[in-house]
Parts: C-alpha cells; structure tokens; sequence
C-alpha cells in the first residue's frame, strides 16, 4: 500500500515521504495511529494543505521530547530476578517490567517508547533505547540481578556470572606440607589441633 507518512518512522522516511509498506503494517498499524494517511489524490491534498500545521506540531512535540529526554537519558533501573546457577531467568525481563521501574523512578514513559530489540532473559546490565519521540532517542541501563547487593557489582563492572563460575572451578583446596609423613597433618594445622585438645582438657 502507498502511504504518505505525518511523522518520521525509522527505517521508512520521514514527514510527507510517500512510501510502499505491507497492507497489513498499513492498516493495522500507520493509519489507526495517525502516522500515515493513504496515498490518494485526495489525502495528497489534504496533506499539502496541512503541511505546515503537521510540521509545527512535530516540532513542538519533538522539544517537549527534548526537554523530556534530560529526566530519562542515562537513567538505571536495577531489576531483581530469580535465575538458575548459569544466569538464565526463569521467563524474561518485559518491557512492562523496564516502564514500571522508569515511572517509579519519576520517567513518565509509555510501553510505545521501550525499544527492545531482543528479550532480556539472563542477568547482567543492558543498554535499552527509548524513544521519546521519532526524531528523539535516548539511552537507560536495565541492571537485572539476583541481589541488591549483585546489582551494585554490577553496576561498578563486575561480570557476577564470570567471577562466580571462577570461584566454583577454583573449589576447596586442601593445606599442603611438602615435609610432612604420610599421615601427618600439616605443620599449621598440626599445631591448631594440639591447641584444640589442650583447650578441650
């Protein structure tokens, strides 16, 4: 179907582009949201004879976004969920789930504005985009961890899922007396023990 875009949609064109999308894409999606009118003669001249209001009003949409963008822009969300011991969540992190946690934090976004290009579904820091506006996107940190506590490592740079697979392959390391008898306890330990049957007696 040919359309003729009211506003800038990534990857399509911008305001008064006339361009081909699916009919589905068209129907379901442009024209209900008032972001395409079809491309006929009539809705040509509708448009040009608009024009200049449709651009007004994209550009004060565009500076409310702006000033919007200053209380959004480097925002971090901390997120806690259970997951297993390799760091896969049991389900996902939804974009329901980043929008509660932004407008807790006094944001004021909708779900429309969360660009989640894939599921979130294993803990560790994301960088999500959010779209105030066509021609305005900024940048938060989702921070989704097991722990508050996992949740600040995280957030000074620490990989939690690399350092707790180094300390579950270091293991228990048993004390080492290169001198000793077969049989006999390290010097140290030795030591510790004579103590600990004294105090017992």
């Amino acid at each position: 179907m040919e359309i003729i875009l009211l506003e800038r949609i990534e990857k399509l064109g911008t305001i008064g582009d006339v361009v081909n999308v699916k009919d589905g894409y068209a129907r379901n999606y442009l024209l209900p949201n008032k972001k395409a009118l079809r491309a006929n003669d009539a809705n040509r001249k509708v448009f040009e004879a608009n024009r200049a209001k449709i651009e007004a009003d994209n550009a004060a949409r565009r500076t409310d976004a702006e000033k919007h963008s200053q209380n959004v822009d480097g925002k971090s969300v901390v997120l806690i969920r259970a997951s297993s011991n390799s760091g896969q969540l049991y389900g996902s992190v939804s974009v329901r789930d980043i929008v509660d946690a932004l407008n807790a934090d006094g944001a004021n976004v909708g779900k429309s504005m969360i660009v989640l290009e894939r599921p979130i579904k294993t803990i560790g820091v994301f960088d999500v985009r959010v779209s105030l506006h066509p021609e305005v996107s900024v940048t938060i940190k989702v921070n989704v961890a097991r722990s508050p506590d996992e949740a600040d490592l995280q957030a000074q740079g620490v990989d939690v899922m690399a350092a707790m697979f180094e300390q579950e392959t270091s293991g228990f390391i048993e004390a080492f007396d290169p001198n000793a008898e077969p049989g006999e306890l390290p010097a140290g330990e030795e030591a510790a023990t004579e103590a600990k049957e004294e105090g017992a007696a």
